[in-house]
């Protein structure tokens, strides 16, 4: 089986929550209300991120991608699992309801990759605006109930067949049903808290050197995945 990555950038491959920081930072009281909503889900994740983005005007378009670009922080190891995935052809996609104007720019430096997939910002009016491409599909059961934003499970039934063995690699909440499609999880923070809840099998990771270490001994095991 040919191994695959769908791999998510928000607190997985930065070390923080870059949309947290960033309404954190120009609009904190008006943006804790909205995500508390989100986290109650009293309000979808699709709903609570727009209104938190509108809360931003274009004309500080140049400061908050300057802010994000200064505050990021890349987790160790990245680059290396990266070079990894290259060097033996293993498909890699990021797939995360953060935002082009930031992750792509952030990320231009190790690929090329296999595809990102995110959600878009229109700055063409008074507040910044986002654009949904990637929606859930026919197949989604979450579809009425949680608005994803980013669907990352009609991105896997996408761009993955039955021949691929599916590595998922996360942090949060919004990872969850990705990782129900997954041969294997890589795993932390409330990602972990909700695999073990329901059972679903994972790996525990901290940096990508631990990520690169657990593909590493998935490839070598031919009775896991064959070595390509």
């Amino acid at each position: 089986m040919q191994p695959i990555i769908f791999c998510d950038f928000d607190g997985t491959i930065t070390e923080t929550d870059n949309i947290f920081s960033l309404m954190t930072e120009f609009v904190p009281e008006e943006s804790e209300k909205i995500a508390k909503a989100m986290m109650e889900q009293t309000i979808s994740f699709k709903d609570g991120l727009s209104a938190m983005f509108r809360l931003l005007s274009t004309q500080q378009k140049d400061d908050v991608i300057q802010y994000l670009m200064n505050s990021a922080v890349i987790r160790e190891g990245f680059g290396e699992f990266v070079r990894y995935a290259q060097d033996n052809n293993i498909p890699f996609y990021i797939v995360s309801g953060g935002v082009d104007f930031f992750i792509k720019p952030l990320v231009e430096k190790y690929g090329p990759f296999s595809g990102i997939y995110c959600n878009k910002a229109d700055f063409s009016g008074d507040q910044i605006e986002l654009i949904y491409p990637n929606s859930c599909d026919e197949a989604c059961t979450k579809f009425s109930t949680q608005g994803c934003g980013c669907c990352k499970p009609s991105v896997m039934r996408k761009v993955a067949t039955e021949d691929h063995y599916k590595i998922v690699i996360g942090d949060s909440l919004s990872d969850f049903e990705a990782a129900k499609l997954a041969d294997i999880v890589l795993a932390r923070d409330h990602l972990i808290q909700r695999c073990e809840e329901l059972h679903v099998p994972y790996k525990p990771f901290t940096t990508f050197h631990d990520c690169l270490h657990i593909v590493q001994e998935l490839l070598d095991s031919t009775n896991t995945v064959p070595t390509i």
